[in-house]
């Protein structure tokens, strides 16, 4: 009877999800205005208790700003110039983390050889390798490449290690159990079972990877976002600045909507609680 009873309320309870969802793009609209309108109302008021405001710029001096710059050209070279950046780096990190993770996480040689010497590289954060890019590397360019691949490696290779380590041992037996060898097990078994734990990897390398190349074109970059903010600074433009930030969070916000789409599209066999929150 309980059994019946829980069956009978489901199609309810999901149709109430998604009549709910609807509403769910009015909600997020109007929490983005209501922190621009407290954004606007604390500078417009000067505010001054713990957080000082008076000389911090208001949305409207902000959106002015931005505005301008959208019709330059320079912006838009510095976002092109970032973009590229941030693919290059992300796309060659993806593509070694998951064949180091997956190397790491089925091999025990592997694990014996590269484990030891990435376990002890992977602490240092991607932004203190600046010095050691500009070594290596003939020019600036690759160095910050060096960089936003550095910061987007490690979260790919753990997260595909743990996912990796994490599939269930009969899977692999079935398919060896019917003739298939090691690449078919890595193809029908490793890889698909694994997806939902790469791109939970590729997602944090996506932000990390956002946070070290503005980090690195900062210091020794010629173009980019980064650098532009970052002059803008040194010559007391603060809406300049604000505009600098707004566009970095934009463009993190568009490139981790686009990996956590194709996440979703790769694992579309996954089954997926109905009305589930997205971030």
């Amino acid at each position: 009877m309980t059994a019946l009873t829980a069956s009978a309320k489901t199609p309810s309870a999901r149709g109430g999800a998604r009549r709910a969802l609807p509403y769910r793009p009015v909600v997020r609209v109007l929490s983005l205005l209501a922190a621009l309108g407290v954004w606007q109302l604390v500078t417009t008021l000067d505010v001054q208790l713990w957080l000082r405001f008076e000389q911090f710029p208001s949305v409207v001096d902000v959106g002015r700003e931005f505005g301008e710059r959208l019709g330059a050209g320079a912006y838009w070279q510095d976002v092109a110039d970032s973009l590229r950046r941030i693919v290059t780096g992300f796309v060659l990190a993806a593509v070694l983390g998951v064949a180091a993770g997956v190397a790491v996480g089925r091999s025990r040689w592997a694990a014996d050889l590269l484990g030891p010497v990435l376990e002890v590289v992977r602490p240092v954060p991607a932004i203190a390798l600046v010095p050691v890019a500009i070594l290596l590397f003939p020019d600036n360019e690759q160095g910050i490449v060096f960089i936003t691949f550095t910061a987007a490696f490690f979260p790919v290779l753990v997260a595909t290690r743990h996912a990796v380590r994490a599939l269930a041992p009969a899977w692999e037996e079935a398919v060896l159990t019917m003739g298939g060898g090691r690449w078919r097990v890595l193809a029908s078994v490793v890889l698909p079972g694994a997806l939902p734990g790469i791109f939970s990897g590729l997602s944090v390398g996506i932000g990390v990877s956002w946070i070290c190349v503005i980090s690195a074109e900062m210091i020794s970059g010629e173009y980019g976002i980064g650098y532009r903010t970052w002059q803008d600074y040194t010559v007391i433009d603060y809406p300049g600045v604000l505009t600098g930030i707004v566009t970095i969070g934009l463009l993190g916000r568009l490139t981790s909507t686009v990996v956590e789409g194709v996440g979703r599209r790769l694992t579309h066999w996954l089954p997926r609680r109905e009305g589930r929150a997205a971030v």
